[in-house]
């Protein structure tokens, strides 16, 4: 595994979240194109407790605290528990980007870290190096995720002009 192509791929990955969540206001960010899916703020929110209670937490856990307890989460749940569709879209940006830059940062101050290592956890033994991989492909995903979204916002916003032009979406 090489760390610093990972590294990168995070570094490249916050700024492309970034720019996908500018300029969407309030309403915007919580709009959601059905009931099942997820408004762009509950994908904000989401990323923000990933970044704090899953991804850096569990890395470290793998990495340097095999003797504490692996800490249970539920991404699915803390949706509607943690009231992600409420919340101030400003603060959650700031809340989100301040996060991984702590991440980042702390990443960027490991010194040679066993990839290899792994940590036996309620859901499966991971290695750190999966985990990390796992960290950035996470980030593609919501990205992917987002991109819809700001589809759907590109389509509320031009109606009643049609999109079909642009290409199959």
């Amino acid at each position: 595994m090489e760390f610093n192509l990972l590294f990168q791929e995070l570094q490249n990955s916050t700024e492309v979240i970034r720019a996908l969540l500018s300029g969407i206001t309030q309403a915007e960010a919580q709009f959601k194109p059905s009931a099942e899916s997820w408004s762009i703020l509950e994908v904000l929110c989401h990323l923000y407790d990933e970044e704090r209670e899953d991804f850096r937490e569990h890395l470290d856990f793998i990495l340097f605290r095999q003797d504490e307890e692996w800490h249970p989460i539920d991404p699915a749940g803390w949706v509607s528990q943690r009231n992600y569709n409420q919340q101030n879209f400003a603060e959650m940006l700031e809340k989100f980007f301040t996060e991984r830059e702590k991440s980042l940062k702390w990443l960027k101050e490991l010194v040679n870290p066993d990839w290899k290592k792994t940590y036996p956890n309620p859901y499966r033994t991971l290695s750190a190096g999966e985990l990390f991989a796992c960290w950035a492909a996470h980030d593609i995903l919501h990205i992917r995720q987002l991109v819809e979204l700001r589809r759907s916002r590109l389509e509320n916003l031009t109606t009643p002009f049609d999109l079909d032009y642009a290409g199959d979406w």
